[in-house]
């Protein structure tokens, strides 16, 4: 599947989907009742804007549409930071990664793993 833009507020739409699929509109707009101060009729425009995109599908059942992903969040994770890293930084990741830990407190076990992972990455090299 062709990388597909997800809004700000798609994405609180989706990760609705993605913890709960196969969802109705009435549950995903129940899930985001904590979430935004939006409209049954705005959420419904989301949903069928997302349907458009194809990142959500749906079935009737009975007289109530269920929604389901046609995407995984890992992979909408992976082509929003490839597009942020290139808008933002040119296509390096070293300079986002420093900026991120200049501006971040992380806890040791959040710096043990930053480090798991940066020596399997050397490793591969």
């Amino acid at each position: 599947m062709a990388s597909v833009t997800i809004s700000d507020a798609e994405w609180q739409v989706m990760n609705v989907v993605w913890n709960g699929q196969p969802l109705t509109a009435q549950e995903v707009v129940e899930g985001l009742a904590d979430q935004a101060d939006w409209a049954q009729a705005t959420i419904k425009t989301m949903l069928h804007r997302l349907v458009k995109k194809s990142v959500l599908t749906y079935e009737l059942q009975g007289n109530r549409y269920v929604y389901r992903s046609r995407v995984r969040r890992s992979d909408c994770v992976r082509d929003a930071s490839r597009s942020f890293l290139q808008r933002v930084f040119d296509g390096e990741s070293a300079p986002l990664l420093a900026h991120f830990l200049r501006n971040s407190r992380l806890s040791a076990d959040e710096i043990a793993r930053l480090r798991q992972i940066l020596d399997q990455q050397e490793h591969k090299s």
